[in-house]
């Protein structure tokens, strides 16, 4: 079952000459998955897994496309989407990230980026937003993530960030450790 079209005016793969693509994510799994679901597609797909990996890439033949993770473990995605910026004329560049917020988006797309989407996230979410033609606004989403599942996964990223800490969790979260417990104990909300 093909998902509805998030933008209203979407290009065709089949109206760029160059089809590369470089997904540069340290999630194994999520990069993997991508990056196979995007060859089907019919673009053609580098790996990076780390800010240098991806700057290497960049430097040496920049691709066309680009779905740019902000927070690596080695650094900050945005710093390969300004050298991408730098290197090739209008690339096209999806940011993602497991923190959804103001100011990240505004960065990243004053560095390049064309659209900037929040983790989980799937092929067709981000083939739309790469292929969207500018100027062209998303549409919300039909089946968003409940606020109550947001503050779920964000403290589940900060608690793994932690090494699984409750102490320290709770106190970079700023909340009680038996109230982050109970919240950790329980499962996620839909």
């Amino acid at each position: 079952m093909r998902a509805q079209k998030k933008y209203p005016e979407q290009l065709n793969l089949s109206d760029f000459l160059d089809k590369s693509l470089l997904i540069l994510d340290d999630d194994d799994p999520l990069r993997g998955r991508l990056s196979r679901a995007m060859e089907k597609k019919g673009f053609e797909v580098k790996e990076a897994k780390s800010v240098a990996e991806g700057l290497q890439m960049v430097k040496n033949s920049p691709p066309a496309f680009a779905v740019v993770d902000l927070r690596l473990e080695d650094g900050n995605g945005l710093d390969v989407v300004k050298e991408l910026s730098k290197n090739r004329k209008d690339p096209r560049i999806v940011m993602l990230t497991g923190y959804g917020n103001l100011p990240t988006a505004v960065a990243a797309v004053k560095a390049g980026a064309i659209d900037y989407i929040a983790k989980p996230v799937d092929a067709d979410d981000i083939e739309a937003a790469l292929l969207a033609s500018s100027g062209s606004k998303a549409k919300p989403p039909e089946n968003p993530m409940s606020a109550d599942r947001v503050k779920w996964e964000h403290i589940h990223r900060v608690f793994e960030l932690c090494n699984r800490n409750v102490s320290e969790t709770a106190r970079r979260l700023k909340m009680h450790r038996r109230t982050l417990q109970r919240i950790l104990s329980k499962r996620s909300p839909r």
